[in-house]
C-alpha cells in the first residue's frame, strides 16, 4: 500500500500574487479552485470593509482572473445600475470623461472616469457611487451593505458563465466548512418540532465518543431551548472552537440525558464503502480536502479484511458534483503508477497547469470499475476520465454531467467570496471534457435490463470505441454537443442497473477483458 498522498503532482498550487491558492473542481453545484487569504480565507476587513475597498478587489479578481477579458468599465457601470432593484430612480451613464450617477429628479454626482483598464480605478469609482447613492436615497441607505455587495455583484457573474457566483459573508463561511471543516461534534441533524433530531452520527467523531445516537433529540444546548432555534443558529451553537466543550440535553426514547461533547475538527465525510463478496464497493460523495486519505484509509481497510484481499473495486461516483481539483487528481493518483491525469488552460499564466500520476499504486492490477451518471460532475469527471484513458478502470453507466471548467474562490475584504471560471480541464487523451462529458466504455443508458447489456457486450456492441469515447467535440455548436451526448444520454436518476452490471463484470474476467478492451469480442448470438 503507498503513503500518503502527495506531493509528487506538480504544480499543485496556483500563485495569483500575493494570494495563497488552492485549485478545486466542482459545479455550481460547487465550484472548482480555491484562492484564499494566506490568513486562511478570513480576511480582516469583515463587515467593516467600505464599499471602495470591496468593488476594488472584486474587480480587480475579475479583470486578472476570469477566462476572458472584461471591461472594468462595462463592470462598474452594470453593477451600479443594479441597485435600480432596490431604488428604481437609480440612473447611472458614461457621458465622455465623466461617469454620472443619481436617482431620476434629483441632482446627480460626476465622477471623473478612470482609463478603461483601470480595474482598481473603475471599482473605487463604483464605491464611491454606491455611499453617495446610500445618502440620497432612503432605501438604500436602510439596505444591509451584504444586500447591496450580493446585488452588484450577481449583476457581473450572473452575465459571465453558469458557474461564476458570488458568496455572502454567511455563504463563504459555509463553503469554506464543507472544504476545510470546522470545529464540529460530527452530526447530521434537522430541526423538528421536538426538538433537533440527529438524523446520522459521523464515525470516529466527538458526537460518537460522547455516545450521541441516531434518533436522539437535542432538546437544549448549553441550556438554551433547542425548540426556538432555526437550523442556522443550531449550526452556529453546536459549532465553535476546537476543544471547547458544548452541553446537549437529550431526549433518548423518553429518557433525558445530559451530554458534554468536546468540538474538534471536523471535515465532512465523503467517503463510504463496504464489501460485496470479494469486490469492494466504495462510493464518493464529493471531494474536500481530506477524501483522498480517507479514501486510501478505506481501501486499506477492506482489503485487510479479506483473506485473499479485495478482488475487484467499484469506484462509484454517480451524483457526485466535485469539489477540490487536487483531490480529484489525488483519487486518480491512488490507482495509477505513470501517465498523465489532467491539463487545465485559460488565459492567467498559472492557469496552465499539468497533472501526472507518480510511481505508488494501491490495488495494483485489481480489476475496477468507475460509476456515473448524469450527476457525475467536474472532479468526477477527472477521475473518471484518467482512470478510463490510462486503461486503468472501466467506466459504466450514462454520459456525465459536462462540468469541464475550472472555478478560482477569491476571498473579498468583507469575507465574502467571488467564484469566478479561470480555466478549462482537459482529459489524458487531449479532449476538453466541458458540455460534452465523460462517455462511458459500458452504457446503460437506455439498455434495457442486464441481461441485454450483456448480450450486447458479448456480440461486440460494446464497449464504446475508444475514438468516440475520445473524440474532440466543439461545445460552441449545440448540435455537435447533442450528437455526441446522444450516444450515451446522461441519465438523471440512479440506476441500480450500473452496480448489477459492474458486478457482473468484476466475477467474470472474460466479461472483464472484453469491456476493457483487452479481449476482442467474439460475435455470439
Amino acid at each position: 500500500m503507498r503513503g500518503p498522498v502527495a506531493a509528487a503532482h506538480k504544480p499543485q498550487t496556483v500563485s495569483l500574487k500575493s494570494r495563497s491558492c488552492r485549485v478545486l473542481a466542482g459545479t455550481a453545484l460547487l465550484a472548482l479552485a480555491s484562492c484564499a487569504q494566506p490568513n486562511g480565507g478570513v480576511s480582516s476587513g469583515g463587515a467593516s470593509a467600505p464599499p471602495e475597498r470591496v468593488l476594488s478587489v472584486g474587480f480587480v479578481d475579475l479583470d486578472e482572473i476570469y477566462i476572458r477579458q472584461l471591461s472594468p468599465a462595462d463592470l462598474a457601470l452594470r453593477s451600479v445600475a443594479s441597485l435600480s432593484e432596490i431604488d428604481s430612480r437609480v440612473q447611472v451613464e458614461r457621458d465622455g470623461a465623466d461617469l454620472t450617477v443619481g436617482l431620476a429628479g434629483s441632482p446627480s454626482f460626476k465622477y471623473p472616469a478612470p482609463a478603461d483598464g483601470d480595474a482598481a480605478g473603475w471599482g473605487r469609482v463604483a464605491g464611491e457611487a454606491v455611499e453617495a447613492l446610500k445618502h440620497q436615497s432612503a432605501s438604500l441607505g436602510a439596505t444591509d451593505v451584504e444586500k447591496i455587495y450580493e446585488t452588484m455583484f450577481d449583476a457581473i457573474v450572473h452575465s459571465l458563465d453558469p458557474f461564476s457566483r458570488y458568496s455572502s459573508r454567511d455563504e463563504a463561511r459555509d463553503n469554506r466548512a464543507s472544504r476545510d471543516g470546522f470545529g464540529g461534534i460530527g452530526v447530521r441533524i434537522d430541526v423538528v418540532s421536538e426538538g433537533v433530531k440527529v438524523l446520522s452520527v459521523m464515525e470516529e467523531t466527538p458526537a460518537e465518543a460522547s455516545g450521541l445516537k441516531a434518533n436522539d433529540v437535542i432538546l437544549t444546548i448549553d441550556g438554551q431551548d433547542a425548540t426556538k432555534l432555526d437550523q442556522r443558529e443550531v449550526i452556529q451553537r453546536l459549532r465553535g472552537p476546537i476543544g471547547t466543550v458544548v452541553a446537549l440535553g437529550v431526549d433518548r426514547g423518553g429518557k433525558q440525558l445530559l451530554i458534554k461533547v468536546q468540538r474538534a475538527h471536523i471535515v465532512p465525510q465523503t467517503v463510504s464503502g463496504e464489501l460485496n463478496g470479494n469486490i469492494a464497493v466504495v462510493r464518493l460523495s464529493g471531494f474536500n480536502h481530506s477524501t483522498a486519505d480517507v479514501l486510501r484509509d478505506k481501501i486499506e481497510l477492506l482489503d485487510s479484511g479479506l483473506p485473499g484481499g479485495v478482488q475487484g473495486l467499484v469506484l462509484d461516483l454517480r451524483g457526485n458534483p466535485g469539489g477540490l481539483l487536487d483531490q480529484s487528481v489525488a483519487v486518480s493518483d491512488l490507482f495509477l503508477n505513470h501517465g498523465k491525469i489532467v491539463t487545465t488552460h485559460g488565459r492567467h499564466p498559472d492557469s496552465h497547469q499539468y497533472f501526472n500520476a507518480d510511481s505508488d499504486e494501491i490495488l495494483a492490477g485489481v480489476p475496477m470499475i468507475v460509476l456515473v451518471d448524469g450527476h457525475s460532475a467536474s472532479a468526477s469527471e477527472i477521475v473518471a476520465a484518467a482512470l478510463q484513458d490510462n486503461g486503468r478502470a472501466v467506466v459504466v453507466g450514462s454520459g456525465s454531467y459536462g462540468k469541464g471548467t475550472v472555478q478560482t474562490v477569491l476571498s473579498l475584504p468583507n469575507d465574502g467570496e467571488l467564484t469566478l471560471t479561470w480555466a478549462r480541464f482537459h482529459a489524458p487523451s487531449g479532449y476538453p471534457i466541458h458540455k460534452r462529458g465523460i462517455m462511458p466504455d459500458i452504457c446503460t443508458a437506455g439498455a434495457g435490463n442486464e441481461d441485454a447489456v450483456l448480450r450486447k457486450l458479448r456480440r461486440g456492441q460494446l464497449p464504446l470505441p475508444a475514438a468516440l469515447r475520445q473524440s474532440v467535440v466543439d461545445d460552441a455548436s449545440d448540435s455537435a454537443v447533442a450528437a455526441f451526448r446522444a450516444n450515451c444520454p446522461a441519465s438523471e436518476t440512479e440506476s441500480g442497473l450500473d452496480l448489477l452490471i459492474a458486478l457482473d463484470l468484476l466475477n467474470d474476467k472474460q466479461l472483464y477483458a472484453r469491456a476493457s478492451g483487452s479481449q476482442a469480442a467474439e460475435a455470439t448470438p
